[in-house]
């Protein structure tokens, strides 16, 4: 067979063919970018044109409405403007409050309302801190003490066009953790002493073992001398207990021995007993009003007349006549 007479070898795809296809493949991809292009600017100008957008949020304060030996109610506000021609839905709230990196509490508020068009609105996220569960959790953190705490909020809405948008918030802050004052019956001091009726003085020693000021509003208390309770009384008081300190305050309180047998008045004519008080004081706090419990057992007392009233740390234990 001669040479001419061979077949022809035709090579598929010539380097031109190949550069035709090259820019098909390249006018087709320019013209999917451009269509993409041209939603995303038709997309911004109909949310131009219709005011869609993100809305912000704040938080504006933290509440303490509600503190105890127990526990401690807070309710964060949380400000949110939505400038949108509809209104949007807040999803959920998702929440965490931490101190010093350690989780105190966190939680999930789900479908938590709507937010109205081209408005404003506070939202209020109630929070609740066991006491015991931290202390439980965290040794460290002693009764009396001052704790730093951050909340950290996430809003998660749903916007028409741009779809789900979440927006995290912080905020910082102190919380107490309250410690019940130790409370001392140093001394009766009895103005009138008789089997009919007795009227008498109680001074008490109160001691702060907090790390703030308690500024005494009220109280109310019973005392057992022995085993026999002579009475109580709700009475206003104005004192000031400083942190970590001591405030004496006297209250009165009048009671008939004889409607307690004679054992009562052999003990008050020994001029020392045994006693118990239990009750409340009612105070302010820089973290807002408490009701705090008092209470003393198996405590020992100086039963004094009025003759015999010294400063209270007067041993003088001369015999009643």
């Amino acid at each position: 067979m001669s040479t001419s007479d061979e077949p022809e070898v035709v090579e598929r795809g010539t380097k031109d063919e190949k550069h035709k296809e090259d820019d098909k493949e390249e006018g087709k991809g320019g013209f999917i970018d451009k269509v993409k292009d041209f939603i995303h600017d038709i997309g911004e100008k109909i949310e131009e044109a219709i005011g869609f957008g993100k809305p912000s949020a704040d938080v504006t304060a933290i509440h303490i409405p509600s503190i105890n030996l127990h526990k401690a109610d807070l309710v964060v506000d949380v400000l949110i403007k939505n400038p949108n021609p509809v209104p949007i839905p807040l999803i959920d709230i998702d929440y965490l409050v931490e101190s010093d990196g350690r989780k105190l509490v966190s939680g999930l508020i789900p479908d938590a309302g709507t937010i109205h068009a081209h408005g404003e609105e506070t939202v209020k996220i109630p929070l609740t801190l066991i006491y015991d569960d931290i202390k439980q959790t965290y040794a460290d953190i002693k009764p009396g003490s001052i704790i730093p705490y951050r909340v950290k909020v996430s809003l998660i809405f749903d916007v028409p066009i741009l779809g789900r948008l979440t927006l995290p918030l912080e905020k910082t802050g102190e919380i107490p953790i309250p410690y019940k004052p130790d409370v001392d019956l140093e001394k009766i001091h009895f103005e009138r002493f008789s089997f009919e009726e007795t009227i008498a003085t109680l001074h008490l020693k109160l001691e702060n073992k907090n790390d703030f000021d308690l500024g005494l509003n009220a109280l109310d208390y019973e005392v057992w001398l022995g085993d026999v309770s002579i009475g109580g009384a709700e009475l206003t008081k104005s004192a000031k207990i400083e942190k970590s300190g001591i405030t004496y305050i006297d209250i009165p309180i009048t009671f008939r021995p004889k409607d307690f047998g004679s054992a009562l008045w052999d003990m008050i004519r020994g001029k020392g007993t045994g006693y118990t008080m239990k009750g409340n004081i009612d105070v302010d706090t820089p973290f807002g009003a408490m009701k705090l419990p008092i209470s003393k057992e198996g405590g020992t007392t100086k039963l004094k007349k009025k003759k015999e009233d010294r400063d209270y740390d007067d041993d003088d234990d001369d015999d009643e006549d």
